[in-house]
């Protein structure tokens, strides 16, 4: 664990730094190739005046994240299961920056059809469990958090890993519509995973994780309100993928209910708003959807909602931390 720790520092440190320092330079390059945020004309009517902050700023964090993970991902003992978690953010953000390259460039507000998405998403989830499978590190036993016992899905675990690594996914995409949101949520996120994957000696997707955390703690100081910058899809889609390939590499997508409940509430909340309207021809059940813009719309400042979500975020995922500590009797 001393020897972890050692690797930690360091990789935080780097991976914080370069992230911070990349901000200055990326946001103007930015700006000058006018690669601006388009504004939901739906959303809150404050948000217009976002309209045009660069976005494709989760580069930053990405560069930061790729770089600690060069320098001290390849000296630990699952070295090849923590580079398969990247390379599986990788590929989601390579979606995610389509999504955004055809928003900006293309002028097509709404990106990639949900039908194109969808197959992609599923490529990158395929190609991951593919990998985990070859690589020795898939466990068809289900961990079920505080009831002390696993479930074996055999087969069915790969249809289960595929869609909910998608769902995943969305859920932190659905995140990422208030300055800071989707960062400040992830930070704990990411290092509640972090400390699993020690206890469960995952070094390596340990060390990537607080890389993670660090680099978007770095991210945050352009991104929290007024942001300077938006992580956009490319940023959004690498963290789900990040998230979730890291859940399913050390078995453990089950405690994401209690990690990742604020990404859960939130496609939670569009998938009710959707139901709802149709059900009842037109009605909404929410202000808006997803759940932040709901709470924008009751009178809630943006940083109300960031601290808030992100304080429930640290004590679930404090709770799950102690849960999975007591199951296994570390």
């Amino acid at each position: 664990m001393t020897d972890l720790v050692k690797s930690m520092i360091p990789a935080a440190i780097i991976a914080f730094f370069i992230t911070a320092l990349t901000g200055p330079l990326l946001i103007p390059m930015l700006h000058k190739l006018k690669f601006g945020q388009s504004i939901r004309e739906d959303g809150p009517k404050w948000h217009q005046k976002k309209a045009g902050t660069p976005t494709m700023g989760g580069f930053m964090f990405i560069m930061g994240i790729v770089a600690a993970a060069a320098l001290f991902i390849s000296r630990s003992p699952d070295a090849d299961r923590a580079l398969a978690v990247l390379s599986m953010a990788l590929s989601f953000g390579f979606v995610g920056f389509i999504d955004d390259y055809i928003k900006v460039i293309k002028k097509r507000n709404l990106g990639l059809t949900e039908k194109q998405k969808m197959f992609l998403q599923l490529i990158c989830a395929a190609a991951f469990i593919i990998t985990l499978q070859i690589m020795g590190y898939i466990n068809t036993k289900l961990y079920i958090p505080f009831l002390n016992k696993e479930i074996e899905l055999s087969i069915g675990y790969y249809v289960f890993a595929m869609f909910a690594i998608i769902a995943i996914v969305n859920a932190v995409n659905f995140t990422d519509g208030v300055d800071g949101l989707a960062a400040s949520v992830t930070i704990p996120a990411a290092l509640a995973y972090a400390v699993i994957a020690a206890f469960l000696r995952a070094e390596g997707v340990s060390i990537l994780l607080v890389a993670c955390a660090a680099s978007l703690l770095g991210f945050l100081i352009f991104n929290l309100h007024p942001a300077k910058v938006f992580m956009g899809d490319t940023g959004s889609m690498f963290l789900g993928g990040m998230i979730a390939a890291a859940a399913f590499a050390i078995n453990q997508p089950l405690i994401f209910l209690l990690i990742g409940f604020i990404y859960f509430i939130e496609m939670l909340s569009v998938v009710l708003q959707i139901w709802y309207f149709k059900k009842t021809k037109g009605k909404r059940l929410f202000k808006m959807s997803p759940l932040h813009h709901h709470f924008e719309l009751s009178g809630w400042s943006e940083n109300k909602i960031v601290v808030v979500f992100t304080f429930v975020t640290v004590i679930l995922s404090i709770l799950a931390c102690i849960g999975v500590q007591n199951y296994y009797n570390l």
